[in-house]
């Protein structure tokens, strides 16, 4: 587990996060109805203090600051520097919103602080997810909140489900993860959260679906959005991971299979894609 956390950090430092950078504003987009589904549950008040744990390049972050205004504060920490310094470079200078490289699992912070523990899609990877959570419940007040968002199975997400499925048969198979291990999808299980939550003290747990279909890939023609797709879906995500070390020949292939299944679904400039959520709710105990 402290290997895939160090690998996950030197992944994040590195090309992942490089990457995530270079698409921020269109990935930004996509995952936008999602981070405010989670911020409604959150109901953040003015001048209320908010933990946004791997925040990313910062929109959640920067969305949570409009809602709590001047009188509140946000921090945002996420094991990127290069999203961290993308969102420090996006936050206009009068946000009550601060950002931090750290690790919310392992890191420093500062102890019943916090009226709301938030996430948008940053939860799933930790090693320890009871040991974080407890260690995360630390810094929030007595009666503090939790509101995240989190994906569900891997069959219930288009923009996983058919990439993977098209480069079956060409590109050698993986062995099967772990469910429960680290990775976007380790939260699917709505008891496992549930277990985890609660052996971290957490109480009032609540897991709401939240289905939508978001719009994938973007271009002046609908040939224009598919090659979008395809380049976000090999530059971004478990498709890049799976194939960075496969031979040209087999990522071209894998590029096509991977284009005619972008290619059947509805658009014009955009594709549209089914994606499956939960969002998750919770408290801090009062006493």
């Amino acid at each position: 587990m402290a290997e895939h956390n160090a690998d996950r950090v030197t992944d994040w430092n590195g090309q992942s996060g490089e990457r995530w950078v270079a698409h921020q504003a269109q990935l930004d987009a996509r995952l936008a109805v999602f981070g405010q589904a989670a911020i409604e549950a959150a109901a953040p008040a003015a001048g209320e203090r908010v933990l946004d744990v791997g925040c990313g390049t910062g929109a959640s972050t920067l969305a949570l600051a409009a809602r709590v205004g001047a009188g509140g504060q946000v921090l945002g920490v996420d094991i990127s520097e290069p999203l961290i310094a993308r969102a420090r470079a996006l936050a206009p200078q009068d946000t009550p919103a601060l950002f931090r490289v750290a690790d919310a699992s392992s890191g420093e912070l500062p102890q019943g602080a916090f009226d709301i523990l938030f996430s948008r899609f940053g939860v799933m990877f930790f090693a320890d997810p009871t040991g974080a959570f407890a260690r995360m419940r630390r810094a929030l007040k007595p009666g503090g909140r939790v509101a995240f968002v989190c994906w569900r199975g891997v069959a219930e997400n288009d923009w996983m489900r058919l990439p993977m499925g098209a480069i079956k048969g060409i590109v050698p198979p993986m062995a099967p993860p772990d469910p429960e291990a680290p990775g976007p999808f380790s939260f699917g299980d709505r008891g496992r959260v549930a277990r985890i939550l609660t052996a971290a003290g957490f109480t009032d747990i609540a897991l709401a679906p939240f289905d939508v279909s978001v719009p994938f890939g973007e271009g002046a023609t609908r040939d224009a959005a598919i090659d979008n797709a395809v380049k976000m879906t090999l530059e971004v995500g478990p498709l890049s991971r799976a194939l960075v070390d496969q031979p040209d020949d087999i990522r071209a292939r894998a590029s096509a299979a991977v284009r005619a299944a972008f290619a059947g679904r509805a658009g014009e400039r955009s594709m549209t894609i089914n994606s499956a959520t939960w969002i998750v709710t919770a408290r801090n105990p009062a006493s």
